[in-house]
């Protein structure tokens, strides 16, 4: 875990998996000393979305992974990127893995009848925007130049 312009990777000093993980503990605990939010969909409904954006999240992350492991790249940030990886899921999204972990945080709130947990989800994105991407976004620029640069402005950052 480096600075931006020096380093082998960015200058990223939280896992961000944890972020989605410490917003499930905080949406349950929600649901415990606030209450529940009110469950407009019935359970059967939010379960269905539940399963179906689990799913997702994992069909996600797997497909991120794969390019990782394809490319033979170590997928922790703060680790060296040797090359860009601008293809598969990457052409839809830069960050196909922190879109999946919100995904993934709203199908297990779903799942486990926590709404709370759901509507935490922009602030999980918006957390791992500071403690990760903008330096993940500044080494790779710094890394790559121009062709991360045009990259930027072709795939949307998050979906």
């Amino acid at each position: 875990m480096a600075n931006e312009s020096t380093s082998r990777g960015a200058a990223v000093r939280f896992p961000p998996p944890f972020v989605p993980l410490i917003a499930l503990a905080l949406g349950l605990a929600l649901d415990r000393t606030v209450g529940p939010l009110p469950n407009p969909f019935g359970e059967t409904v939010l379960f269905v979305l539940g399963v179906l954006a689990l799913a997702k999240g994992l069909v996600l992350m797997a497909l991120a992974f794969g390019l990782f492991k394809k490319t033979r790249q170590d997928p922790k940030p703060w680790t060296d990127s040797p090359e860009l990886i601008a293809e598969g899921i990457y052409l839809w999204t830069r960050n196909p893995m922190y879109v999946s972990m919100g995904v993934l945080q709203a199908g297990v709130g779903m799942l486990l009848g926590s709404l709370w947990v759901v509507v935490l989800v922009p602030a999980t994105w918006l957390t791992i925007y500071f403690i990760a991407i903008r330096h993940e976004e500044a080494y790779l620029e710094h890394r790559f130049g121009e062709p991360y640069r045009e990259y930027m402005r072709t795939v949307r950052r998050w979906f």
